[in-house]
């Protein structure tokens, strides 16, 4: 027996979403996409390392673009053709994890000092 393929979401749907759950992530191009912006080289290949994590783990491999300060992630299921609920539940992830910022929870991760561009990471937000 063939496993049935996934059918995209209709864009209305995917858009909707978008709003509600990931405001700066956006639909273009078939893809769902979000740009990272750091401070640095250094930052910029943690956030990519970061996102091959997760993606390998969850079996669904987005695409990337890469420069000095900033990473872009697009993301569709291929074997779909569109976007599906693996597209939207990886971007969550990658969200919550790369956007995560020490010293809120009261456990003593401060998190990077972002004055001292030596030490500078993503820029949140």
């Amino acid at each position: 027996m063939s496993q049935e393929r996934e059918k995209p979401m209709p864009e209305g749907e995917v858009k909707a979403w978008l709003e509600e759950n990931l405001p700066k992530w956006r639909l273009e191009d078939d893809w769902i996409r979000r740009t990272y912006k750091t401070a640095s080289w250094k930052s910029t290949l943690m956030v990519v390392n970061t996102i091959g994590h997760l993606a390998e783990a969850a079996w669904h491999h987005p695409d990337l673009t890469v420069s000095y300060a900033w990473v872009e992630v697009r993301l569709m299921t291929h074997s779909a053709k569109g976007i599906t609920a693996k597209d939207l539940a990886l971007a969550s992830k990658i969200e919550e994890v790369v956007q995560w910022q020490p010293g809120g929870e009261g456990h003593g991760l401060e998190g990077t000092p972002q004055d001292d561009q030596r030490f500078a990471y993503i820029k949140y937000g």
